[in-house]
């Protein structure tokens, strides 16, 4: 290998290295990252992490990328494959509640309140919007299909709006269609979220699971996909 492929090596793993210690840092201290702290564990001196990351908004932004990518991946494995609309929506749904419990302080980074100061760069949107464009295709597909069962229009400046978007998302599709689609997909968050963070406590405490597969197909009826609750 040439120097200069070890050099990027040792870089591309000592900035691994250094965003594995910032990880453990969001356990600890939420999304109140401090380089001087992440470099001390490491055994660094912090103008050395400088040469990985110029601030902190930098190695935050890194890690809500891979966090994103991470929910992505795990909810893009849960809905491939040929099955239908239905099962695919509550695979799907379920594999972001799973990951989150897996790791709630990244679920926290991205969806919890925002960072104080931090202002997300353009590069975050892809991979914050993988989950919400899994479910429209998701739909999109049970539409084409005809699998998507009639619901009363909405009406209002709102629809307009949501009009809009439908034309882009698939021509012809109901206006409601999409605006079911966006409320699952924040209906999927709140309910994660509610859970992950004690607002379950003394109401919902021993079956958990079957709660949130009750919420999901609440939405799942919303958006046409089955006419059974």
């Amino acid at each position: 290998m040439s120097a200069s492929g070890v050099r990027a090596r040792v870089r591309a793993e000592m900035t691994e290295e250094i965003k594995t210690v910032a990880r453990r840092h969001l356990a600890t201290d939420g999304a109140n990252l401090s380089l001087r702290a992440v470099a001390r564990d490491l055994g660094m001196a912090s103008s050395a992490v400088y040469r990985y990351f110029a601030s902190r908004d930098e190695l935050l932004t890194a890690l809500i990328i891979d966090a994103y990518n991470s929910l992505g991946d795990a909810a893009e494995r849960a809905g491939a494959g040929p099955r239908e609309p239905l099962d695919r929506f509550l695979q799907i749904t379920a594999a972001v509640r799973e990951w989150a419990l897996a790791d709630p302080h990244q679920w926290a980074l991205i969806y919890g309140s925002p960072v104080p100061g931090y202002q997300a760069p353009q590069d975050t949107i892809g991979p914050a919007t993988r989950v919400i464009l899994l479910i429209a295709d998701v739909v999109k597909d049970g539409y084409k299909a005809g699998k998507i069962a009639e619901r009363p229009p909405i009406t209002g400046r709102f629809a307009e709006e949501l009009r809009v978007v439908a034309d882009r998302f698939t021509p012809g599709a109901p206006p409601r269609l999409v605006g079911a689609a966006l409320s699952a997909f924040l209906h999927l968050n709140g309910a994660i979220s509610a859970e992950l963070f004690g607002q379950l406590v003394q109401s919902v405490e021993e079956d958990r699971p079957g709660f949130f597969a009750f919420q999901m197909r609440n939405q799942a009826y919303l958006i046409g996909l089955t006419d059974e609750l």
